[in-house]
């Protein structure tokens, strides 16, 4: 009997600090515990490992209209080699939010995710602005969610 796939993505028990400090680059070590400060402020909520590279914060429960459902951090980020990335929005960014991005200096944007270089080349009340809808969306989704 086949069994449905098990999420990787979950709240796990590694060190967001051990995790943090691993990183080679100081540059990046830097920026990953500003980004850090500034989530934990805008959510309320400690920093927690998801999976072995995201670093998260707070959770929501969503549910797709095919009635597969899940939790994913309301907001997070993961310092990678090439780029800061920033998981956000979870299903893309809205018209709303082109002129936000188009403040926030320079970035890529993909589906709910943006890639940053350096932190300090982004606008930072713009990308507060970027964390805050997304934390309300993502409360809004799982309000809803959990009706």
């Amino acid at each position: 009997m086949a069994t449905a796939k098990q999420p990787v993505t979950v709240p796990t028990a590694i060190s967001v600090d051990d995790f943090l400090a691993g990183n080679p680059d100081e540059r990046r070590r830097a920026d990953a515990e500003r980004l850090r400060a500034i989530m934990a402020e805008l959510t309320g909520e400690p920093a927690v490992m998801w999976g072995r590279s995201i670093v998260g914060f707070g959770s929501y429960h969503y549910t797709y209209e095919s009635g597969r459902s899940g939790d994913a951090p309301l907001v997070g980020f993961s310092p990678r080699k090439q780029n800061l990335v920033l998981y956000l929005t979870s299903g893309g960014f809205e018209e709303r939010d082109d002129a936000l991005l188009t403040r926030l200096g320079p970035h890529r944007a993909g589906k709910g995710c943006i890639y940053l270089r350096r932190l300090d080349d982004v606008d930072e009340s713009v990308l507060r602005q970027l964390i805050e809808r997304t934390v309300q969306v993502h409360r809004d989704v799982d309000r809803a969610s959990r009706r």
